[in-house]
């Protein structure tokens, strides 16, 4: 049985589940279907949603109501996070099956807001060195290579991290780390602790690679959501063009 909300709940715990997903890196259909789910359980009659990167618009009707009620939010944070949007994901689904009540989920919806990212960053650290290892076996690297390209994708995200608290243009916290990525590799290389500063730099720099965001981009433009696809694909070259810059950079200095 569904229960009675006001528009302004609606609206609220629709808007909150959509940001959630925009900046945890879900796909644009994705954030829709989630909103227009949630929207249909709390007995709503006409919705209509515009997602963008950056802006989730939204308006709703409740039946027997005259006027569409219009609310947006701004998205000024994006990152990657598969974790959170599983769980909003499957809110959504619990909340249309009624296994959920709406009022638990926006307390559940409110958590995730306030819990920023449910790995520490040692771990994300410990992470980003071990994918950087494990690539640089996968492209053809040797054995002696594995160590420094740990060691070097490891320093490379704890600097993004760092330089992300006092910068807030993330264009320029990748930039830094590729540079960092780049000097190590070389050093490395220089006093016989690598064999190929190719090899270590392409694991190095794979944490950063935005595969999210090309993936992302291209379902948006093969679902016709052109303008988010677009968006996304600028996004993905920005991320591109930083990594690229700072190793270049790096290797025209030496």
């Amino acid at each position: 049985m569904k229960h009675a909300h006001s528009i302004s709940e609606m609206m609220e715990i629709c808007l909150l589940a959509g940001k959630l997903l925009l900046e945890s890196g879900a796909e644009t259909y994705r954030v829709e279907d989630t909103i227009a789910r949630l929207a249909s359980s709390g007995g709503i009659e006409s919705i209509e949603v515009f997602v963008a990167p950056t802006v989730i618009i939204l308006s709703m009707r409740k039946p027997g109501q005259a006027e569409d009620y219009t609310k947006l939010v701004r998205i000024t944070k994006r990152s990657t996070d598969l974790h959170r949007v599983t769980l909003v994901n499957d809110l959504s689904r619990k909340v249309s099956r009624e296994f959920c009540i709406l009022e638990e989920a926006k307390e559940k919806l409110k958590q995730m807001e306030r819990d920023s990212s449910p790995y520490p960053p040692g771990m994300r650290i410990t992470a980003a060195a071990l994918v950087s290892g494990c690539f640089t076996l996968m492209f053809q690297g040797s054995w002696k290579d594995f160590l420094p390209a740990f060691i070097d994708g490891g320093l490379g995200y704890f600097l993004f991290l760092f330089s992300k608290r006092f910068v807030s243009v993330r264009f320029f916290s990748e930039l830094l780390a590729s540079c960092l990525i780049g000097v190590v590799a070389k050093l490395a290389v220089l006093f016989g602790l690598g064999k190929e500063v190719d090899r270590i730099i392409i694991g190095s720099v794979m944490p950063f690679v935005p595969g999210v965001l090309i993936t992302d981009a291209v379902s948006d433009l093969m679902k016709g959501h052109l303008s988010s696809g677009m968006l996304r694909g600028a996004e993905a070259f920005l991320t591109a063009f930083a990594i690229g810059t700072g190793i270049a950079v790096v290797i025209a200095v030496w």
